[in-house]
């Protein structure tokens, strides 16, 4: 099992947040991407979204399967990864640096507070 990185927060959708001044980061964890396997498809809600808690933001797609991305808080999308239209591989090689997937101002920073931190990760991935 990967380390996950300990300056990130978790969902059990697999998820990642990772905050960055007034906004949070968001791409999937590599417990996702090995499941998924390769990566050949990231569709993300464009720039001006808002998006609720748990909603669906994205779809992202493998050889093995489609699976929707979901926004670990409430929030506007400020910001999408471009470069994972031409490249969405990249999420396969870097899931926690370039292969972000979108960049989102939270309603609520606290909610950011409430998701998993890397411990509390590490014991879902546990139970599955």
């Amino acid at each position: 099992m990967a380390q996950n990185p300990t300056d990130l927060r978790y969902t059990n959708d697999h998820e990642w947040a990772r905050k960055e001044g007034d906004l949070v980061r968001v791409g999937i964890t590599t417990h996702a991407v090995e499941a998924l396997g390769d990566i050949t498809l990231v569709d993300v809600a464009a720039a001006g979204t808002k998006l609720a808690a748990h909603a669906r933001f994205g779809d992202i797609e493998s050889v093995k399967a489609v699976s929707e991305l979901f926004a670990p808080l409430a929030g506007e999308i400020v910001e999408r990864n471009a470069a994972l239209e031409s490249a969405p591989e990249t999420v396969n090689s870097d899931a926690y640096g370039a292969g972000w997937m979108a960049v989102i101002r939270p309603a609520n920073m606290a909610d950011f507070d409430a998701l998993l931190d890397a411990a509390a990760y590490e014991t879902l991935l546990g139970t599955l």
